[in-house]
């Protein structure tokens, strides 16, 4: 079963944290030092554009990152599922966007066919060593 996506209200978050990274959407995490980091910070300036979708995934998939992955700016309820299966594990919902109908629509996919960032194999898939 996947983790639920925490949400996050934008009072309760801060960039200024000690351990927080927060990368701009033209940065390569792979290029990033991640030692001693908790938390990276990934930012939509707009709900079109995905390239925070592909540097959460490079850092859990690819990376092997353990900590928080923080979705910010123009975030909708709409992305909650696909964010939650690139790696992100919080979300900070754009201001008219309604949180209990966010945790509603994620509490509805307790499982998919396919991988994702933090679940490799589908579940039904037969994992021999």
């Amino acid at each position: 079963m996947t983790q639920t996506l925490q949400l996050l209200s934008d009072a309760a978050t801060s960039t200024e944290a000690p351990g927080t990274l927060v990368l701009t959407n033209d940065a390569d995490p792979r290029q990033v030092v991640l030692d001693g980091v908790q938390t990276v910070v990934l930012h939509f300036p707009v709900f079109s554009d995905g390239r925070a979708f592909s540097q959460a995934f490079l850092l859990r998939r690819r990376l092997g990152f353990t900590g928080e992955i923080r979705a910010t700016g123009d975030v909708l309820v709409d992305q909650l599922l696909q964010m939650q299966r690139s790696g992100f594990s919080q979300a900070v919902l754009r201001a008219d966007q309604d949180a209990a109908h966010g945790r509603r629509l994620l509490s509805g996919f307790t499982g998919h066919y396919q991988g994702d960032a933090t679940h490799v194999h589908p579940p039904f898939a037969l994992v021999t060593s």
